[in-house]
């Protein structure tokens, strides 16, 4: 019998740790570490495969921790983007949105909510997702049964609870009583029972700018402080679990949540803004604050992939914070050609352009830069902006935008460039030690971004363009400072003992490619979505076992789930074996 399954000889590794790299071998045997030799004496003749990582980089897998591929994690095994981009382990269920429990009545709502809070395509979730399951517990066994080639561990999303005991309607238009309350602790308790990882939910208030399919707040979005409250006391009795908390406003009540839930809060999200610094800094300065003040935790999930987005209007979203615009973003395209027709909705349009109402996700409507067009008499503004647009034709920009993408059924493809990319500001957000790489939303708004390359992206501008952070406080930042925080139990580093998530990557190499996204259609029934690929990634490795070979799929799926943060299967006790 072989000592080791595969040794990774002579790479330069990374352990995830923050300690000093080294040149060393690492023995890999039923899917964990086994042995880490830091001279690299371990025998190539006492494995069955030897990898040879001379001159790469060896270190653990990424963890994600902000992902929405509840959905395509059932026809995609290697949740992609992120398992392109040497992302070993997701959490899924941010946000407080999810598919479990549910009623069978209630899944085709379901999936109409995801298919505008978080763009998922609509007919793909309807061809692709095998729906074997009611109740939470039932959703993680399912999870457990289907091929997975990434790790996946799963929050319980409070916005499926609340809708199972207090209806829709009411879920989002009363507050429950007390017995309802106690039945939606019960079906949490019950959740993290049977492995969730703590509980999610997204607290934006009525200007929400993710909403329902019918444009109205999510049903979390208004839900009391009490209730929160209540939720946070279910975890509080328990030795683990973390509270994913998307919201603006209300720092000082994610103090006191913090504090009766005696569990981790991954507060999302910190991004810097290129034109508002006083944004990201009023963020950042409470982080510090709290802190300080003995909340060490509190966690600041940290944007720093570019946030650039391709859209068009037949299914654009995330213009949904703004009333003006959700007065002509609703509904069919037909419906919104006629909203946009309309003189009023027009008019009120320009008023808000003209007092100065920037829509907070996508920058300036101005600053639209016209990317496709699909009629031979608009060939001429490709690669223009909206203002030029306008300035062309003698319009109001409104009216420039507006009578452009009527005039091709809303398809017109539009580009806004990043404006989170001031390296200043940037290493600011950085320099703090409680701020995670991540926010991917991986399998979400997948005609939009593609924002799954963030690990690849972070190693090559963070570290190797702009030098502002070591590669051993990267690896850090991307596996174990996310694993440990959000419950990835024994994930994160490369110590024996632990499973086998390993990337070996040729550092300076890695690159995104093609280096504007382009369009894929491997949704089911053919449905579309922006991809970009990473090169440099020589080998994925998920519990000891290849999943990608220099960007080529093997079709292994030795992907787990994770109850509680941990695999069913454990390590041997002992890892003496005859030698070859």
């Amino acid at each position: 019998m072989a000592q080791f399954d595969t040794i990774i000889k002579g790479g330069v590794v990374f352990d995830g740790t923050q300690a000093p790299r080294f040149v060393g071998d690492i023995g890999i045997k039923e899917g964990f570490i086994t042995e880490i030799d830091r001279e690299g004496n371990l025998d190539p003749a006492f494995a069955v495969n030897v990898i040879d990582a001379e001159g790469m980089h060896v270190c653990p897998g990424f963890v994600d921790l902000h992902t929405h591929y509840d959905a395509q994690i059932q026809w995609d095994p290697y949740a992609t983007l992120s398992g392109w981009h040497g992302v070993t382990s997701i959490a899924i269920g941010n946000c407080g949105f999810g598919f479990a429990p549910i009623a069978p009545e209630l899944r085709e709502r379901a999936m109409l909510m995801m298919s505008r809070v978080e763009a998922i395509p609509f007919e793909s979730m309807k061809l692709g997702m095998n729906w074997d399951w009611e109740t939470f517990p039932e959703w993680l066994d399912h999870l457990e049964r289907i091929p997975l080639g990434i790790n996946v561990l799963s929050y319980v999303p409070i916005s499926p609870i609340m809708i199972t005991v207090m209806g829709l309607e009411d879920a989002k238009n009363r507050e429950p009583t007390k017995d309802e309350i106690a039945e939606m602790c019960r079906l949490l308790e019950e959740g993290l029972d049977a492995g969730g990882c703590g509980w999610s939910v997204q607290r934006l208030g009525k200007a929400s700018a993710q909403r329902d399919y019918d444009g109205t707040p999510m049903v979390t979005d208004e839900m009391s402080d009490d209730l929160c409250l209540a939720f946070a006391e279910v975890l509080a009795r328990r030795e683990e679990g973390a509270i994913q908390l998307t919201q603006t406003g209300g720092l000082r009540f994610v103090e006191k949540l913090a504090q009766v839930a005696d569990k981790p809060i991954l507060y999302n999200a910190v991004q810097s803004h290129d034109k508002v610094p006083g944004s990201f800094r009023k963020i950042m300065g409470w982080l510090h604050r709290t802190r300080a003040r003995g909340n060490e935790n509190i966690w600041g999930m940290a944007i720093f992939n570019g946030n650039e987005e391709y859209f068009s209007f037949d299914e654009y979203n995330l213009l949904d914070g703004s009333r003006a615009w959700r007065t002509v973003t609703l509904g069919t395209v037909e419906e919104r050609i006629t909203a946009m027709q309309d003189p009023t909705n027009r008019q009120y349009l320009r008023n808000q352009f003209d007092a100065g109402k920037i829509p907070s996700i996508t920058g300036p409507v101005e600053d639209y830069k016209i990317d496709k067009t699909f009629l031979s008499k608009n060939k001429k503004y490709e690669g223009k902006y909206v203002s030029e647009v306008a300035e062309a034709e003698g319009k109001h920009v409104i009216d420039a935008l507006l009578d452009l993408i009527i005039s091709e059924d809303l398809k017109t493809i539009f580009w806004h460039r990043s404006f989170n990319e001031h390296p200043g500001y940037n290493k600011e957000i950085l320099d703090a030690d409680f701020t995670i790489p991540g926010v991917s939303d991986g399998g979400a708004h997948t005609k939009f971004i593609t924002a799954g390359k963030y690990p690849t992206e972070f190693l090559i501008n963070m570290v190797r363009r702009d030098g502002m952070i070591s590669l051993e406080e990267a690896h850090y930042r991307l596996s174990a400072m996310p694993a440990q925080c959000a419950g990835f139990k024994d994930r994160g580093t490369l110590v024996e003992g632990a499973p086998a998530d390993i990337l070996v990557y040729d550092y300076h190499n890695l690159k995104i490619t093609p280096e504007r996204p382009e369009v894929v259609h491997d949704f089911p029934g053919n449905a579309w979505r922006l991809v970009q690929y990473a090169e440099g990634y020589r080998y994925i490795m998920v519990n000891g076992t290849v999943t990608f070979k220099d960007g080529e799929c093997t079709d292994a799926t030795p992907g787990q789930l994770l109850r509680f943060g941990k695999a069913s299967n454990q390590p041997a006790t002992n890892w003496q074996v005859a030698d070859a």
